[in-house]
């Protein structure tokens, strides 16, 4: 589970408007934080930093809107998720009441490191959780083990399922790294529940960004588009 909470990384907070190196090329953000916990609500959506793990390195998140954020991170070398920067959509109705829930993403992202590109979605208090892996890098890996390959939602998947602990988990990963595209969310979901491992559920957030294990040296994240539409 991804912990949210208040805490500040050397008391520093970046200013609300800020210049940082994205990339190489200086980019003049509408919102940034350095703070583990920086939060910022824009559009119906919410943007977090959330670097939860621990030993954790420093991270600055940065946004313009919902749909266009990214993060610098230099988290060491070492196991363990580090953080899930993320932008964050709240459903809040059950399985039975969508008509449809869809996402559409584009990201930019470094060679190295060790991460994955993932939807991190909530239903039932927190009680499950589902990770759709668009893309992945080094070494990191699903929670639980392998139950089928799959194909639904507009993508084919290895589909694992497990618990962290404090939640069930269900993780998609993509057989084949992508960086951009749409997903049928509703399709997933309701394939979960129709394979009898949840019922009639009521969807939370459906969140999107970067579960990073490690970013030695400083790599930069981004967002380029990331939206989310139901009915």
């Amino acid at each position: 589970m991804r912990r949210q909470a208040r805490f500040s990384i050397g008391g520093a907070v970046m200013a609300l408007v800020a210049v940082l190196v994205t990339g190489g090329t200086a980019q003049a953000a509408t919102w940034s934080s350095s703070d583990k916990w920086g939060t910022w609500s824009n559009g119906g959506y919410t943007v977090r930093n959330n670097v939860w793990g621990g030993g954790a390195g420093p991270q600055s998140i940065w946004a313009n809107s919902y749909r266009d954020f990214g993060v610098w991170a230099d988290h060491p070398n070492t196991g363990g998720v580090k953080s899930y920067p993320h932008s964050a959509k709240n459903v809040g109705r059950p399985l039975s009441g969508l008509r449809s829930l869809s996402s559409s993403f584009a990201v930019s992202r470094p060679g190295g490191g060790a991460y994955a590109t993932a939807y991190d979605i909530w239903a039932n208090n927190n009680a499950y959780e589902i990770m759709l892996w668009m893309n992945k890098q080094g070494a990191v890996g699903a929670i639980g083990s392998k139950e089928t390959t799959v194909s639904v939602g507009g993508h084919t998947w290895d589909v694992y399922r497990g618990s962290n602990g404090a939640n069930a988990v269900f993780s998609f990963l993509r057989t084949s790294d992508t960086n951009a595209g749409s997903v049928d969310v509703l399709a997933v979901l309701n394939w979960i529940k129709n394979r009898g491992w949840y019922g009639d559920v009521t969807v939370g957030e459906v969140q999107f960004g970067f579960e990073i294990t490690s970013s030695s040296g400083g790599m930069n994240f981004s967002a380029n588009s990331y939206s989310v539409s139901s009915s």
